[in-house]
């Protein structure tokens, strides 16, 4: 039996004739008739009582209806179900930040307005450092995510730039520098550096560790740790000073100061958008087309 069977049956049903029914499905009456007969020999059972003047659907006949037109009606809601999900109007997009770029503004406005724009979409988020991102995307297991400047950027991803924002002088209370409007460069050569894990590359350090380097200097790092709040709780502790972007002022640690640094214009920290074109969803695309364009 073939879903057409049933729509063939269905539609007799209701005409109650073969020649309205005909009309009905645009064929012509004796292959309706044809198909109807080969159905009732497949299920070994009568389907229809023939009269002078049209058909009545026999007990069996009646039962069939009641569940082929539930079984069709199942089938529609399926379809309608499916091609939301490939307008990106249903589904799920799974979300990755790291801890900087959540306290950007634009992150969880876009977010916000993603699941106002498709409440039919759900939302998982996690926050995780770049490098662990990274990863996840390139496994599959998250669909986009929202990150500062990556060091690995694979072949396979695509990184679209959101903003950029001033990198910003994170200073502990009591510091000797606090009271300057900006801090020199030159005056952070014998600073003990607090910077977010950069293994084998510099990140969103690279213009500043070259400003200090042209001043004849490389930054003393003494702490490198997986997240930006830990820097600044560290920068607290007295444990050194680091540089954050400006957003993560945000963060009310009442321990520290931040400071911007002279000639500061090319210290900049990214915000970017990462997405895998080749194994995007529907759902992740419709939320890389609205972060893309959010302002």
């Amino acid at each position: 039996m073939e879903l057409r069977h049933l729509r063939y049956f269905l539609a007799v049903a209701e005409e109650k004739q073969f020649t309205r029914a005909a009309a009905r499905l645009h064929m012509q009456q004796p292959p309706l008739s044809q198909q109807i007969q080969e159905l009732e020999q497949e299920l070994g059972f009568a389907l229809f009582l023939r009269q002078p003047r049209g058909v009545e659907l026999t007990a069996p006949g009646e039962a069939l209806a009641e569940h082929a037109r539930l079984a069709l009606k199942t089938l529609e809601q399926g379809v309608t179900h499916a091609r939301r999900v490939a307008q990106g109007q249903v589904g799920r997009v799974r979300i990755a930040l790291t801890s900087s770029a959540a306290f950007h503004p634009l992150a969880p406005a876009a977010i916000r307005k993603f699941r106002e724009t498709y409440p039919d979409i759900s939302v998982e988020l996690n926050e995780i450092n770049a490098a662990e991102i990274i990863e996840m995307m390139m496994d599959g297991r998250i669909d986009v995510a929202i990150l500062r400047k990556p060091i690995e950027t694979p072949a396979e991803l695509r990184f679209d730039l959101l903003a950029q924002e001033r990198m910003l002088l994170v200073l502990p209370l009591g510091h000797a520098l606090i009271a300057r409007r900006a801090v020199s460069v030159d005056e952070l050569a014998d600073e003990s550096f607090i910077f977010v894990r950069r293994p084998g590359a510099p990140g969103m350090y690279a213009d500043f560790i070259r400003a200090c380097e042209a001043r004849g200097f490389t930054p003393r790092v003494v702490d490198e740790v997986p997240r930006m709040v830990t820097a600044i709780n560290l920068v607290a502790a007295g444990g050194g000073v680091t540089l954050v972007p400006a957003s993560m002022q945000r963060y009310r640690q009442e321990s520290v100061r931040y400071c911007r640094v002279a000639g500061d214009e090319a210290f900049r920290a990214p915000l970017h958008l990462v997405t895998r074109p080749g194994a995007q969803t529907p759902a992740a695309a419709r939320f890389r087309e609205m972060v893309a364009g959010f302002e």
